[in-house]
């Protein structure tokens, strides 16, 4: 990542605010041994005759992919717990719409930064949830309450909690 001076890093959290999105989620993985991931990811959004706006933030951070969604807007998408938090804690003391999103990632990278055990992996899904309130979202299907029936089912998590 390129150093940033405090105005660019004010700038660029603006934008997040305003035209970006941080999202946790929990994915179905069958390949996983818990059956699950957590995927962070920042998404900033413009349309597409702004691109190059997108392809600079992308040379700033030296992560993600830039792309076409076929609707007149392009997006620049960072995927992956550790670059992740790693801008957010470069954004963190700038951003204001986006602050319990911080937080809550920070919360969640803290959790799993001590270990992947199951009842730690749990309690991080258990936060991944909020996002859903924080982003209204209303189409998310994997809940940490699905999470916890596959790990019964599996019998990886046989307590009923």
């Amino acid at each position: 990542m390129a150093i940033l001076s405090s105005s660019v890093k004010s700038y660029i959290a603006g934008f997040l605010d305003g035209d970006g999105c941080i999202m946790y989620q929990l994915i179905h993985r069958k390949d996983y041994r818990n059956g699950y991931q957590i995927r962070a990811s920042i998404v900033f959004y413009q349309h597409t005759d702004k691109r190059e706006f997108l392809e600079w933030l992308h040379q700033l951070f030296g992560v993600g992919y830039v792309r076409n969604r076929g609707d007149n807007v392009s997006e620049y998408t960072i995927v992956g717990l550790e670059p992740v938090i790693k801008i957010l804690k470069v954004l963190k003391p700038y951003v204001r719409l986006k602050r319990e999103h911080i937080k809550l990632a920070l919360e969640i990278n803290k959790i799993l930064s001590k270990s992947y055990a199951i009842q730690r992996f749990i309690k991080a899904a258990e936060l991944v949830d909020k996002f859903a309130i924080l982003n209204y979202s209303k189409k998310r299907t994997n809940t940490s309450e699905k999470f916890k029936s596959y790990l019964r089912q599996h019998k990886l998590y046989p307590r009923n909690d």
